[in-house]
């Protein structure tokens, strides 16, 4: 018989360096089994050391258990915040993952949303993030929470596919925020869109 999921046994949670082994152990299951390249353990640290408060988890609880440091990790969002270039308060969506038997209940949307919120209380002025260009349910759930399609990143990843970049733009007039870059090429007026880097992928419902 297949497993009934009860939205009440769902639960979400910000991350703590309190239970940081048995997280990230399961932070590394979840993510590396549909990600298009492999992290090491020094990534996820390099996250969750630096911003580990925009970090969030979707946990399924056993309704029977009253343990719940016993329930699975079945979602999880990393993220990072700061600055773009000299420019704008960036943050950035580095991995977004929902376990496959979890997906289409709202859990990444739910997860998200509280990235996006918590990004927004530090102050961001925009959020930004990659995601392959096949990945169509990925990129309708951002489009629906008010990402644009800023660029478009041929052979992005190691497996040559494709990406989109997508950004959300948190306050008003940030899109013509001048970017400094000291190594480009000398300009001479008037704004032009923000250019983006990127350091890692998502993948997600």
């Amino acid at each position: 018989m297949a497993e009934t999921l009860l939205p009440s046994s769902l639960r979400y949670a910000r991350y703590t360096p309190t239970h940081e082994d048995s997280y990230v152990h399961s932070m590394r299951q979840l993510i590396s089994k549909d990600l298009s390249e492999p992290y090491s353990i020094y990534v996820y640290r390099y996250f969750l050391y630096q911003w580990g408060d925009l970090c969030f988890m979707a946990f399924d609880n056993d309704p029977l258990d009253p343990d719940p440091d016993s329930a699975r990790m079945v979602g999880v969002v990393v993220c990072k915040l700061e600055p773009h270039r000299g420019g704008p308060l960036r943050g950035y969506i580095a991995m977004l993952a929902v376990k496959e038997e979890y997906r289409g209940k709202g859990i990444a949307t739910k997860l998200v949303r509280m990235a996006i919120d918590a990004m927004a209380d530090r102050g961001a002025d925009e959020i930004a993030l990659e995601t392959e260009i096949t990945n169509t349910a990925a990129i309708k759930l951002y489009e629906r929470l008010g990402f644009l399609r800023s660029k478009r990143l041929h052979r992005y990843y190691l497996n040559g596919n494709s990406a989109y970049r997508l950004l959300l733009y948190l306050k008003e007039g940030v899109g013509s925020i001048r970017s400094f870059d000291p190594y480009g090429p000398p300009t001479d007026q008037n704004p032009v869109s923000p250019p983006a880097t990127s350091l890692l992928r998502e993948n997600g419902e």
